[in-house]
């Protein structure tokens, strides 16, 4: 069984021409759900991590997961205004506007090893972000991972670019 096998393509969602990579058939399927956790928790098993960073919100369904097998704290990275202690953040862009991503002000100390997670690198806009939070609080990303890279459309060198390694399960070609 592949991991890739179990991820529904959605065609011209959510716009016209938009091939959706959706990974909801994925988790619906106990024996493709548990291959996913355990394939990432395998990979970092021997990795000195302090935590695992996980990006709304289909990072926190594969994040937490993956912590909870690494014996590792889970920190979320979600949209603003969702999180209720102070929080800091990052604008990024989007294809038309900007959004933004916040993190609790004590949720990475200065020298925390993490591993960034998310289910799916594009762009890698909103991943940038997410690094950029964990370099502010002082943080170092050991990795950013993903069940799905999209390398036709740049995340990956995006992430590569500023310095970060980049591990996924599985790519789809064409974005």
């Amino acid at each position: 069984m592949s991991i890739k096998s179990h991820i529904r393509t959605v065609p011209h969602y959510p716009h016209q021409g938009i091939m959706f990579r959706d990974i909801t058939t994925l988790l619906k399927d106990p024996i493709g759900l548990r291959m996913t956790i355990q394939e990432i928790s395998k990979r970092y098993q021997d990795t000195e991590l302090n935590k695992v960073v996980g990006i709304e919100s289909r990072g926190f369904i594969i994040g937490a997961p993956v912590a909870y097998q690494l014996n590792k704290g889970f920190i979320p990275i979600r949209k603003q205004n969702k999180l209720p202690a102070e929080t800091i953040g990052r604008d990024y862009q989007l294809e038309y506007g900007t959004d933004r991503i916040e993190i609790h002000v004590d949720a990475i100390q200065p020298g925390d090893r993490v591993l960034l997670i998310d289910d799916l690198i594009a762009t890698g806009g909103t991943a940038e972000a997410a690094v950029k939070l964990i370099h502010d609080m002082g943080g170092e990303v050991v990795e950013c991972c993903f069940v799905i890279d999209l390398p036709d459309v740049g995340g990956r060198a995006r992430l590569e670019n500023l310095g970060c390694k980049v591990f996924s399960l599985c790519e789809f070609e064409g974005g």
